[in-house]
């Protein structure tokens, strides 16, 4: 991988952050993949210039189990737990998981440096040339026996493990369990010679099968209770229903083995949440929560929520007008990328008048921070206002959108598809704004409400 100075790094994220240009746009310019400067940008927001500078890539097996850990209870991406943790290359933390997931915090030992000394490859005893047995010792007959007695006895063994592993039988794992098992009646040695097998590759495996088995017992635990409660339970109650049976266990613990088993809880899936650290430059709270307004256009407020459909998702950015609760423009796409929001914006802006200067809210997620957007709302005199980090009721309209959108039309129909999906929201929206009535509207729906004759 091409090596960067610091100052380089510096003078790209520099450009990306004063709006210059996209950030593909800019990878483009210096030959670099947009994924290295997503993650210096992540390293730079999260450590300053110290994430950009070269340091050691050896990391002790606890610190690399530290970084697995967070990751986990986070549920963080690799890019992410690398800007966390200032890791120059976020590739091998994938890496790291297998390794773990295989051997245990022992298989995240760093491999020693250099290219490792040839191993003599150990060879199956090979036959003797015929000799008449009349002229053999007492000895060579009865160790020509044991040997044939113990090819017999793995051969077998090999077979009784079914056509699959059998078809397997170069693999270590098959060959060091068979060599476990017949150990009590034969030399070690000469087994791990008859299967090609390294003595510690065979302790290795030993070890490995140990720790696989370490939690069978907790893991037909938590099984059987996240069937019992039907997937309503996540790693902390289960926690707590495996004590109440008189075992104690790690949170920590059932929540890695629940990962590995593929348990998660049905009742509050993982929600899109477009906050990925400090990233351009964040706004005041200018709506302080005044959801009301005497006017239209006034009082704008903005997000993005995620739909799942056989696995695909589908993203909705809308712009509501808080006068009348009136959705003035939306977009919708598959991946939840700037021109989704973009979009949306000059959508809403073109229906505005010259008179006209709207507050725009949302949160602080990456695409309203993005100097781009900031540009557009600063061209149309658009004055904008982000909520307090972490604080969904800052924005509590636009979530109450959202909550009646799902429960009235995405939670009551079935989808075949995303673009079915697309076309149902568009005809809801637009079912929303001409159709529905509000109580707080008096009885009138939000267009009916808008377009009202004035009282005289």
């Amino acid at each position: 991988m091409a090596k960067y100075s610091t100052q380089f790094k510096l003078d790209v994220i520099q450009q990306f952050l004063q709006g210059e240009a996209g950030i593909k746009a800019i990878a483009s310019e210096h030959g670099l993949h947009h994924s290295m400067i997503k993650h210096w940008r992540n390293l730079y927001a999260a450590h300053g210039q110290a994430g950009l500078e070269k340091k050691s890539t050896r990391y002790p097996a606890e610190r690399r189990l530290q970084v697995l850990e967070h990751m986990w209870a986070n549920r963080l991406s690799y890019r992410q737990s690398a800007a966390v943790f200032n890791i120059r290359s976020p590739s091998c933390i994938p890496i790291w998981e297998r390794c773990y997931h295989s051997g245990g915090i022992d298989a995240l030992m760093p491999r020693q440096r250099g290219k490792p000394k040839k191993m003599p490859t150990s060879q199956p005893p090979q036959p003797q040339p015929h000799v008449d047995d009349a002229s053999r010792s007492r000895e060579e007959l009865l160790a020509e026996v044991n040997f044939l007695r113990m090819e017999n006895a793995y051969l077998k063994k090999l077979k009784g493990l079914g056509s699959a592993a059998a078809r397997a039988a170069n693999d270590s794992a098959q060959k060091a369990q068979i060599v476990g098992e017949l150990r009590q009646q034969f030399l070690l040695a000469d087994l791990l010679k008859l299967a090609g097998l390294p003595r510690s590759t065979f302790y290795y495996q030993q070890k490995v099968a140990q720790v696989a088995d370490k939690h069978q017992a907790l893991k037909r635990q938590i099984r059987s209770i996240f069937a019992l409660h039907q997937g309503r339970y996540g790693y902390r109650r289960v926690t707590l229903a495996i004590r109440q049976l008189g075992r104690q266990v790690n949170h920590k613990t059932v929540q890695r083995q629940m990962v590995q088993l593929g348990l998660r809880s049905l009742v509050r899936p993982k929600k899109y949440r477009s906050y990925k650290g400090e990233v351009g430059q964040a706004a005041a709270n200018v709506l302080q929560r005044q959801f009301q307004t005497q006017a239209a256009n006034q009082k704008w407020v903005t997000d993005v929520t995620e739909f799942n459909v056989a696995g695909e998702k589908l993203y909705l950015s809308p712009v509501m007008d808080l006068y009348n609760g009136e959705i003035v423009a939306f977009e919708t796409a598959r991946r939840p990328v700037f021109k989704l929001v973009s979009s949306m914006l000059q959508k809403a802006l073109a229906k505005l008048k010259a008179k006209d200067k709207p507050m725009l809210h949302s949160d602080q997620g990456w695409q309203y921070r993005m100097p781009a957007y900031q540009k557009m709302l600063r061209e149309k005199g658009v004055a904008q206002s982000m909520s307090r980090k972490g604080n969904c009721l800052d924005n509590a309209s636009m979530e109450s959108f959202f909550a009646v959108l799902k429960t009235e039309f995405f939670y009551l129909n079935k989808f075949s598809s995303i673009d079915e999906l697309q076309r149902g929201i568009k005809n809801y929206i637009h079912y929303y704004n001409h159709e529905r009535i509000k109580l707080k509207l008096k009885g009138l729906s939000p267009v009916q409400y808008r377009t009202q004759p004035l009282a005289t």
